[in-house]
């Protein structure tokens, strides 16, 4: 059970890490949908097409900067933001304990169904459950890490919702593929402390974010721990990241190939060269997998999109969006984004 006991050690770590901006206030709520609370936040005139960013494993829905959420409102969108359930102000599931990792594995490879309270088909619905709340019916779907996989299934469970897609830093579950791209890397995260010790949960998880993010542009230590800080003042329930840590990686060991290749919006698949937890043939799969995909490696990206970076994931993401209201684009390329080439930073 060596996936298992690698995925304990890390779990929670599976969300995009992007740093704090500035940015105008947006409109907060909750909706009660699919039998949940779900908290969210909306940028940009209503009236616009909506982008949905939907968070990975542990990820709140203040880990979304401002500044990444105003250019896509300055180019011309709505943005929704929100907790996954079982995370930061959206509805709990606490007295389902700390999952068993390894009877997640063994569950996942003996094809049986997942011993959790909850999986991504469940989030995927949920994201669904909030547009229908908030009278949106269709919106570009963009998710990262495990967000990419539940904007996948929105995908391909939910077409009728759906624009366009992005998938970023997320894999289709093909047999054979490593399940970590670097596990010499990931091994530098230290282990979990004691739930009750947040101090300790803190510093762990700033190691984390200095592991999985990009080495070429590494945030600096005070930002990261600001931003780790904030998140467990407004939400702290470190069996919350291991519960959607176990859902992600239930899903992660699914071939989902099938399914993916039913996908008929325009999609971008984004994968960072520096990722340590997302394997580079993954991304490349899912855009093999999904009908005229294109893929967008980016060079310098880890498991985070960093500050030198935005700029570059946003024109990625408005790429799909963009062709969702036009044919005439040639679809299947791979583009190497150079980002000392490309960005205007």
């Amino acid at each position: 059970m060596k996936i298992a006991s690698t995925f304990i050690s890390i779990f929670g770590v599976l969300a995009l890490v992007i740093p704090p901006g500035a940015a105008a206030k947006p409109d907060q709520g909750s909706v009660q949908a699919n039998g949940i609370t779900i908290a969210y936040e909306s940028f940009g005139k209503p009236d616009r097409a909506t982008i949905l960013l939907v968070g990975g494993s542990g990820m709140q829905l203040t880990d979304w900067p401002r500044e990444f959420c105003e250019q896509l409102v300055q180019r011309g969108y709505r943005v929704v933001i929100y907790d996954n359930r079982d995370i930061g102000l959206s509805t709990q599931f606490t007295a389902s304990g700390i999952p068993d990792f390894a009877a997640i594995v063994q569950a996942a490879t003996d094809g049986k169904p997942s011993p959790l309270p909850y999986t991504l088909y469940d989030m995927a619905d949920d994201a669904v459950g909030l547009l229908d709340a908030l009278g949106i019916k269709k919106a570009h779907i963009v998710g990262a890490s495990m967000g990419g996989i539940i904007a996948q299934i929105v995908a391909t469970d939910h077409p009728e919702h759906t624009l366009s897609l992005a998938s970023i830093m997320a894999t289709d579950g093909k047999p054979g593929l490593p399940i970590f791209a670097n596990p010499e890397r990931l091994a530098k995260i230290p282990p979990p402390g004691p739930d009750e010790d947040k101090k300790a949960y803190i510093a762990r998880m700033v190691k984390t974010w200095q592991v999985i993010g990009s080495q070429t542009y590494p945030q600096d230590e005070h930002v990261v721990l600001e931003r780790v800080t904030r998140d467990a003042e407004r939400s702290y329930c470190p069996s919350c990241d291991a519960r959607q840590g176990a859902a992600s990686l239930f899903t992660t060991l699914e071939d989902r190939r099938l399914k993916i290749r039913t996908i008929k919006v325009p999609t971008i698949v984004i994968q960072g060269d520096e990722d340590p937890l997302i394997p580079m043939e993954a991304a490349r799969d899912v855009a093999a997998n999904i009908p005229g995909a294109d893929l967008r490696i980016i060079h310098g990206m880890g498991h985070d999109i960093p500050p030198h970076l935005v700029n570059t994931v946003v024109d990625a993401i408005l790429s799909a969006a963009s062709r969702a209201d036009r044919t005439d684009k040639p679809a299947g390329s791979t583009k190497m984004v150079n980002q000392t080439a490309t960005s205007s930073q």
